[in-house]
């Protein structure tokens, strides 16, 4: 629960832009920054030692804090490397939008950590990988009380199912109950189905008598399902790592922007954004919002074309040597074909920007959907190939039992779940801790 990321030990120094991208036009860019921002935090340099991660890497599991505990030896951090001076900005063409102005300050680097023992600012090496260990910025009382809210945002499939093992023998009517639940829960035909027929075999292997049993059995199944989907956040592919959002109208989309801005802040990571959301008439000032209260500089443009106002963001990006850069864009349905394939665009423009981005395509589903949560899925699975979900508002009348569904049909992992609407309530996503909530244990 307090790995929220992990950094990629690979390389961080940008590759040059690729041929220009002929699908923009020529615009005129906003840089809007905070008033008065506080002096930028250094930014994180890792020396290269294995090849930077892609988007197209088989989604397992992380290895969590596991690897950890097998033990090393610690030693003394070495001297920082001398910085190394930024990349220009990619050069304005007839065919190319102008880059937004930026500073080119190049920050010192981060003195390397080697061995495994944490440093002063919660760095872990591990096999060439950092782990980040977050600082403690979830007391145990703020973690008690975000699990509280997560059980009583699941407490109406909680509810159902828990009294389903009240029952004093395990017949076939607490298997029809158990179905339909589930099925009410959101968990869907497929994964009902997988869930059923695995618990029967486990109780007749086990010969369990006690419904109690049968519950914790069923618990471990779900686990087990819902394993797949945890991934930690890996930081430090590229500089700057380049994450394109995207999801529905009223997903929570730009909210959760602001949120992840202000975690990535906590681990000394720069961050702009793009408010490549040009169609709806208040999200480039929502976006705006965000950016002041976490000192964070935002680039837009009023009506503009949003596959540009990124292009121009990523420029702006590379010139600042700025760690990551957040990619608003605008809601889309999946079943408006045209406007799906805009958003294919604005990848494809992406990636004409900086070689290889973006480096992590995220998609905001609202868990109050249900099914059609996983037809959203697989409709922006198919058209951008998606690296992660965040989940939101787990709080309200949402069952949970979807993402059952998702680790079933299209196990895209989960790097967040939210619960509410403050900064702290959007939280990586741990499958025994949101089994436990959604089978009331």
């Amino acid at each position: 629960m307090f790995s929220f990321f992990k950094r990629f030990k690979g390389s961080k120094t940008a590759e040059a832009p690729s041929d220009t991208s002929s699908d923009t036009s020529s615009v005129a860019q906003e840089l809007v920054t905070p008033p008065s921002p506080p002096a930028q935090a250094p930014v994180t340099e890792t020396p290269a030692a294995v090849a930077p991660a892609t988007s197209t890497t088989p989604r397992a599991p992380a290895p969590a804090l596991a690897a950890v505990e097998q033990g090393a030896t610690p030693i003394t951090p070495a001297p920082a490397p001398t910085p190394v001076a930024p990349p220009s900005a990619p050069p304005a063409t007839d065919d190319t939008p102008r880059s937004a102005t930026a500073g080119t300050t190049a920050p010192s680097a981060e003195p390397e950590h080697k061995g495994s023992a944490p440093s002063a600012s919660g760095t872990i090496e591990i096999e060439g990988n950092i782990e980040i260990i977050p600082p403690p910025m979830v007391e145990p009382a703020a973690k008690k009380s975000w699990l509280t809210r997560l059980k009583t945002g699941l407490s109406k499939t909680s509810s159902s199912l828990t009294g389903i093992f009240i029952r004093t023998k395990i017949d076939e009517d607490l298997y029809e109950e158990l179905e339909t639940a589930l099925l009410m829960s959101d968990a869907g035909i497929e994964a009902t189905e997988f869930l059923l027929n695995a618990l029967r075999e486990k109780v007749r292997a086990q010969r369990l008598t006690d419904p109690q049993q049968v519950k914790t059995a069923l618990r471990a199944l779900l686990v087990e399902l819902l394993q797949p989907l945890e991934k930690s956040l890996m930081l430090g592919q590229a500089q700057p790592l380049v994450m394109m959002i995207a999801g529905v109208n009223g997903a929570g989309k730009t909210t959760s922007i602001g949120k992840l801005a202000k975690h990535l802040q906590r681990f000394d990571q720069s961050v702009l954004l793009a408010a490549g959301d040009t169609f709806r008439a208040a999200a480039r000032e929502q976006l705006t919002i965000w950016g002041e209260r976490n000192n964070v500089t935002v680039v837009s443009q009023e009506s503009g074309d949003p596959a540009a106002v990124i292009f121009d963001a990523v420029g702006a990006a590379r010139a600042r040597k700025i760690d990551v850069l957040m990619a608003d864009t605008a809601g889309r349905l999946p079943t408006q074909l045209h406007l799906m394939e805009e958003l294919r665009k604005v990848k494809r423009v992406i990636g004409k920007a900086l070689d290889g981005a973006p480096h992590e395509v995220l998609l905001v589903i609202d868990a109050n959907t249900g099914q059609n949560a996983l037809a959203q899925v697989k409709a922006f699975d198919d058209a951008l190939n998606l690296t992660g979900l965040i989940v939101t508002k787990l709080d309200g009348t949402a069952k949970g039992g979807i993402l059952a569904a998702i680790a079933r049909q299209r196990p895209v992992p989960v790097y967040f779940i939210g619960v509410g609407e403050s900064v702290e309530d959007l939280q990586p996503f741990n499958a025994e801790e949101f089994s436990d909530a959604l089978l009331g244990v």
